[in-house]
């Protein structure tokens, strides 16, 4: 499906300084409007929209602007006086009022008409915060290329939206994926159980997903580790695509594939969130390219948590094995995976970045 969440107040986005012919400003920074701040009033006026705050920042001239902003759930206020450029009256503000994209329902109450979609939330893209929703909805969505994953790159679907009707509108943007109601028709499809925690397993098990037009397919995948449940966090699988169809098709687990459904044992056990992206390096010749792990979130029946940080290489040592004589030390972005499966050669670590699907 198509994705489209309007926010509730406008993201701020960057900040920037003013030509304004006397010298350059930048009326939001000295305000202590932050990158990731959410503005939600002017001068005591909600703002929603782009043009919302153009309108009132340019009524307002050069005289002083109240200005309410929300950082990290706490609300606050401040004051900014705008200054005059060639374009206008201008804050020295990049700002953000809307995101869109294509990914998957995981799920569907026929009884309520409630689904869910993508298996994480819609975060800015430029700061990574979680988008405050307003409105939203669903639309229907083809695909109509795919960006085949590879080494250095996650890869991802392309397609096209119907715009002229929403199937329905979004209630919620959490962590574990965006919640609504279906206004428009039933979503066709069988019956599942939801499996409970103790059930699943590593092993076997199916993906459906959608990556050619608007045919819905399954496809085999492998449930390599499961990771222990811990509240609040969003991450608990690892799987690896074994399908030959699927891996012809994308490589692997591709962005735009987020929310897929994962089943085992006829039951409903998770969906998909995340890519795990492998990186080229000295010791990465002989590792195959294809075959790229996926991460799934468990947001049905599942706690979720995601995976502890792994052992890699220190600094500029990153890129050399560990029997090259590089001490091993935590990293923040780059870890070793788990698999032996993935491994050629056991004493080379397969470096991996990790990237929303």
């Amino acid at each position: 499906v198509g994705i489209k969440l309007f926010s509730h107040g406008v993201m701020v986005v960057g900040l920037e300084n003013v030509d304004t012919g006397q010298g350059q400003r930048s009326p939001a920074r000295e305000s202590g409007l932050k990158v990731g701040d959410i503005i939600t009033e002017l001068d005591g006026e909600s703002v929603n929209t782009i043009e919302d705050v153009s309108a009132i920042v340019t009524h307002k001239g050069e005289q002083p602007l109240q200005v309410t902003a929300v950082r990290k759930g706490q609300e606050w206020s401040t004051t900014a006086v705008p200054c005059l450029s060639a374009g206008g009256y201008r804050l020295g503000a990049w700002i953000r009022d809307s995101m869109a994209g294509i990914g998957t329902v995981t799920w569907y109450d026929p009884a309520s008409g409630t689904f869910c979609a993508l298996g994480h939330g819609i975060n800015d893209v430029d700061t990574t915060v979680l988008m405050p929703l307003k409105n939203g909805g669903i639309m229907r969505a083809s695909v109509t290329a795919v960006e085949r994953g590879g080494v250095g790159t996650p890869g991802q679907l392309h397609g096209s939206f119907d715009l002229s009707h929403d199937l329905g509108t979004l209630t919620g943007n959490t962590e574990c994926g965006v919640y609504g109601q279906l206004s428009d028709g039933q979503f066709e499809g069988a019956a599942l159980e939801v499996a409970q925690a103790n059930e699943v397993h590593t092993g076997a098990a199916k993906i459906l997903c959608n990556v050619d037009g608007d045919e819905v397919r399954e496809y085999s995948v492998e449930i390599l580790r499961i990771y222990p449940s811990a509240a609040s966090e969003t991450r608990n699988l690892m799987v690896q695509v074994t399908d030959e169809a699927l891996l012809e098709r994308t490589g692997g687990i591709v962005q735009g594939m987020s929310g897929s459904p994962i089943v085992q044992d006829g039951k409903l056990v998770g969906a998909v969130t995340h890519v795990c992206v492998r990186l080229c390096g000295p010791f990465m010749d002989k590792l195959p390219t294809a075959n790229c792990c996926g991460e799934f979130v468990l947001g049905v029946s599942l706690v979720v948590r995601q995976a502890e940080p792994a052992p890699v290489c220190h600094k500029r040592r990153c890129h050399r094995p560990p029997d090259a004589g590089s001490p091993r030390a935590s990293c923040r972005h780059i870890r070793f995976c788990e698999s032996e499966q993935s491994r050629p050669d056991s004493r080379a670590p397969v470096l991996l970045l990790i990237s929303r699907a």
